[in-house]
C-alpha cells in the first residue's frame, strides 16, 4: 500500500487531446507539477481532485481507491489561483465554509475559524468584503479556509501567480509553515523556477499530457543552470 498519491494508468480524453498519466506522489512532501502550457498540468491536479474522472486507470490516495468518488468526499483541499471567495459573503463566512458548507458553527467550530485566520495574517479581517481585500490578502483567506478542512492533501493550481514578487515570497513562507505544521502532502502547478527552488521537494514534468519525468529538486533544477564556459585566455 501507498500512503501518498498513485495514478495508476489512468486514461482520459477531453475533445481532441489524450492524457495518459502513472505516478506516485510521496505523502508528506511538497510536489511540483512544472511543463509548458496545455501540457495537462492543471488536468492531472483535477483528476487527483475528482473535477475530472478517468476513463480508465485507478486513482488512489492513502491506498484507498477514489476514482469514483465524488470531489466532496475525496481528503483532499484545493486552493485556486482565483482563490474561489465569495463577494456576498464576509471573510469570516468564507473561511467558515470550510467547516460545515451549511453554515451551522458550534461555538468551537467559530473559535477555530477565527483562530485560522490569525493563524494566516489576518486577525481582525472576518466582518470585510473580499472586495476590500488585496491579492495577497484573499489568496491568505483561501488558505484559511483550506486549513480549516484540514484534509491530508493540499492541491494548489498556481496559486501566486497573479501576485507580486514580494507577496509571492511571503505567501510560499506560509505554505511552507503550514506545510510543516500539518504534515499534509502538497501537490502544486508552478511555473516558477524560483518556486520550486524555495517549495518543492520532487518535480514532475508534464509534456503532451503524460509525465515526462519524476525527479528530486536537486537533479531537476541541475538540467537549468547556467553551463560554466570551458574556454580561458588573455585578451
Amino acid at each position: 500500500m501507498h500512503d501518498g498519491i498513485v495514478l495508476d494508468k489512468v486514461a482520459l480524453t477531453l475533445g481532441k487531446t489524450s492524457f495518459a498519466f502513472d505516478c506516485r506522489i510521496e505523502p508528506g512532501a511538497v510536489t511540483a507539477i512544472a511543463g509548458p502550457s496545455g501540457a495537462g498540468k492543471s488536468t492531472l491536479l483535477n483528476l487527483i481532485a475528482g473535477f475530472e474522472r478517468p476513463q480508465s486507470g485507478h486513482i488512489l490516495i492513502a491506498g484507498i481507491d477514489q476514482t469514483l468518488s465524488h470531489p466532496s468526499e475525496r481528503p483532499v483541499s484545493v486552493v485556486f489561483q482565483d482563490h474561489n471567495l465569495f463577494a456576498h459573503l464576509d471573510i469570516f463566512t468564507n473561511v467558515a465554509l470550510g467547516l460545515n458548507p451549511s453554515l451551522r458553527l458550534s461555538p468551537q467550530d467559530r473559535d477555530r475559524a477565527e483562530n485560522a485566520l490569525v493563524r494566516v495574517g489576518l486577525a481582525g479581517f472576518g466582518k470585510r468584503m473580499p472586495g476590500s481585500l488585496s491579492g495577497g490578502e484573499k489568496q491568505r483567506a483561501a488558505f484559511a479556509r483550506a486549513l480549516l478542512r484540514n484534509k491530508p492533501v493540499l492541491l494548489l493550481d498556481e496559486p501566486f501567480a497573479a501576485l507580486d514578487t514580494d507577496l509571492r515570497l511571503q505567501m510560499s513562507a506560509l505554505l511552507l509553515d503550514l506545510h510543516k505544521e500539518n504534515a499534509n502532502t502538497v501537490v502544486m502547478i508552478t511555473h516558477d523556477r524560483e518556486e520550486i527552488a524555495r517549495i518543492a521537494d520532487r518535480i514532475l514534468h508534464v509534456e503532451k499530457g503524460q509525465i515526462a519525468t519524476d525527479e528530486a529538486k536537486a537533479d531537476y533544477l541541475s538540467r537549468f543552470a547556467a553551463p560554466v564556459s570551458a574556454l580561458s585566455g588573455t585578451v
